[in-house]
């Protein structure tokens, strides 16, 4: 039988996944939030299964699950609403400082005989009236996650409704097409495992900085714990992303020596909660090598914007599922995707 030839295969696979990507890109906003909707409903599964050993009504097991999710995000939402309002009101305070901060570098470049032309740029291009804009540019941000929160809301409640039909029909079809099944089973189990373990850990990180941060009288300490929580399902660069604000701030409110404690602190939490104590309760569930980890990022993150960052690691887990874990002679690319050999 002629078979086509591999390298044909190779490039029309390579188109279809561009367009695929590209078309997504065109819908993230309505992508992005059931994508997200999705992954929260996986991980209150449990609690639905839960209600539904004790054979209470099916209302039961899909206002539960659906009213702990909706508490969730309304809590970090409230949070954020009145963090950031505060961060409007406080940013064009830091206006002198900054002025101070980059005359100081000034002074220590010309001192040790350092090119002042940088500096003398920032200063003469630096607008106070500047900093007003960036905390209304947050402020709008702030709204656009609020419109957002609405939609996952709307698409939680439907989901949540279906939950149990679609938990039947899966199982279901187990026998016409056990290893899809299988692989959407494993997909559901692997991503609930990295959010509540990412979760767990993610809060123990965020009292620690929030801890840390109130110590040091870094403004806005909740704020930062909130963004370190956040932050935390972002592979490889959220400890970064999470970092650079707080700094910054500390830099500014406490000067040179508060802001080089900020950072060995968050520093000496990151490496022992993330580095020492999480891999050993994560173990395998992701499935995903290092390397693929940080492309998902890129990828999702060019694909659906900030969100696409936070839940590059489901995504990817989502994308081995139907395309891989569910294809029989795909056990090569399982042990390529995850760098584990078969």
């Amino acid at each position: 039988m002629n078979t086509l030839p591999r390298a044909l295969i190779i490039l029309v696979g390579i188109a279809g996944a561009v367009i695929t990507l590209f078309g997504l890109r065109e819908v993230a906003s309505i992508a992005g939030p059931v994508v997200l909707a999705l992954v929260l409903v996986i991980a209150v599964a449990p609690v639905r299964g839960w209600l539904d050993a004790q054979g209470l009504p099916v209302w039961v097991q899909v206002a539960v699950p659906f009213f702990v999710v909706v508490l969730v995000l309304l809590a970090m939402v409230g949070i954020l609403t009145i963090s950031v309002t505060q961060l409007t009101s406080l940013l064009p305070a830091y206006a002198s400082e900054f002025e101070q901060l980059l005359a100081d570098a000034q002074r220590w470049a010309a001192t040790y005989g350092l090119g002042t032309d940088v500096f003398d740029r920032a200063l003469d291009a630096f607008d106070p009236s500047r900093l007003f804009e960036l905390a209304q540019g947050l402020l709008g941000s702030l709204i656009g996650v609020l419109s957002a929160s609405f939609l996952v809301v709307v698409l939680l409640l439907a989901m949540c409704l279906d939950a149990p039909v679609m938990a039947r029909i899966l199982t279901a079809g187990e026998e016409n097409r056990p290893q899809l099944v299988t692989a959407l089973a494993t997909f559901a189990h692997k991503t609930r495992r990295y959010l509540i373990v990412s979760t767990v850990f993610g809060l123990m990180n965020a009292i620690l900085d929030v801890l840390a941060l109130s110590l040091l009288d870094v403004p806005l300490p909740l704020l930062w714990g909130v963004l370190a929580l956040i932050a935390n399902y972002i592979p490889n660069i959220g400890f970064v992303i999470a970092l650079l604000p707080p700094a910054m701030l500390a830099l500014l409110d406490g000067g040179v020596r508060t802001m080089v404690l900020v950072v060995i602190a968050y520093i000496v939490i990151n490496v022992v909660i993330q580095s020492f104590i999480l891999p050993k309760f994560l173990g395998d569930a992701v499935g995903l090598s290092t390397t693929m980890t940080f492309i998902s990022l890129l990828v999702w993150t060019l694909v659906l914007g900030p969100l696409g960052a936070i839940l590059a690691i489901p995504l990817s887990l989502l994308a081995r599922a139907l395309l891989i874990d569910s294809d029989p002679s795909a056990r090569w690319a399982q042990a390529l995707v995850s760098g584990r050999h078969p």
